[in-house]
């Protein structure tokens, strides 16, 4: 019954909320979002811990304001990707503003594959349109396996609506195809921040340790193809920004493990730099140090 709803809800969200009036919809995200931050239930109180790691010297005052502009933008997330099927390429193109592009045409340019990978940060299915529509550039991405079955099927076929490639993240076929994307030039596009599973790298993130997927980094060893971080984050209405970082280096010498920790604490690195400028933006709502894996007796948990 709890998946029947979700899945209910999820797809009143794209049936309705894209046939709203811009304000409308924005409205509505910004009231539900106060709603949910004023209910202080797990999943604010979640954020707001991890706040606490990125700015470690705000006060509950501060953080509470951290916390209820993070589910304003979180919701925004929602309210814009909801609509994004409707948005024309000039709306898309004239809604965002990506820094330092070249890394990512330059390397494509080369013939070698790009691994674009991000954390959690604004919007990234709005990037990834920009990407397809505005550069012109189809990509392959990954989504992991939803329940129930038809919420996952939403997803899928609301994201390959928008020009991408979707992958279901499960056993090792996806890395494979991802793999022969990449040696044929193509671009692969990963969230790429939170791994709680065996497989996970350990990363310092924010002074205290995380676990972070190896996968860019594997990819980029097995194929030659460029990785490069990206962050997000919503600048002035109606723009979205964002940096391409620079390349991260595949280190000349040690074993393969410690070239893929040497390579996963960069993106780290990398994503901590846009996470402290706009920790606003940063929609994790759940666990990801694993401190925090162990409950503390704190008021619930999202896992």
């Amino acid at each position: 019954m709890r998946d029947r709803v979700t899945d209910a809800l999820y797809g009143l969200g794209w049936s309705t909320v894209k046939k709203l009036p811009e304000p409308a919809a924005a409205a509505l995200g910004r009231t539900i979002a106060d709603i949910a931050w004023k209910r202080r239930g797990k999943s604010v109180l979640r954020l707001e811990s991890n706040l606490a790691r990125v700015v470690p010297d705000a006060g509950p005052e501060r953080l509470a304001e951290l916390s209820k502009a993070g589910m304003r933008s979180y919701m925004r997330y929602w309210m814009e990707s909801f609509r994004l099927p409707t948005w024309s390429a000039e709306r898309v193109e004239n809604s965002v503003e990506i820094k330092d592009v070249h890394h990512l045409k330059d390397g494509l340019a080369s013939g070698r594959g790009v691994i674009l990978a991000l954390p959690h940060l604004a919007n990234w299915d709005l990037a990834g349109v920009w990407v397809t529509r505005t550069l012109g550039i189809p990509f392959t991405t990954v989504a992991e396996r939803l329940k129930p079955e038809t919420l996952y099927d939403r997803f899928v076929a609301y994201r390959e609506s928008l020009g991408m490639e979707v992958l279901p993240h499960s056993g090792g076929e996806a890395f494979g195809t991802l793999a022969r994307r990449l040696r044929s030039g193509g671009l692969v596009c990963l969230v790429a921040d939170r791994d709680l599973s065996a497989s996970g790298v350990e990363v310092k993130y924010f002074g205290e340790t995380a676990r972070m997927p190896a996968g860019p980094a594997l990819l980029a060893q097995q194929t030659g193809a460029l990785l490069l971080p990206v962050t997000l984050w919503y600048g002035a209405e109606p723009f979205m920004q964002g940096q391409i970082h620079p390349p991260v280096q595949v280190p000349e010498t040690g074993t393969r493990a410690d070239k893929t920790s040497s390579m996963t604490q960069a993106l780290a690195d990398a994503y901590a730099t846009g996470i402290a400028e706009h920790p606003e933006d940063w929609h994790m709502l759940q666990r990801l140090w694993l401190a925090d894996l162990e409950p503390r007796g704190e008021q619930g948990e999202q896992t």
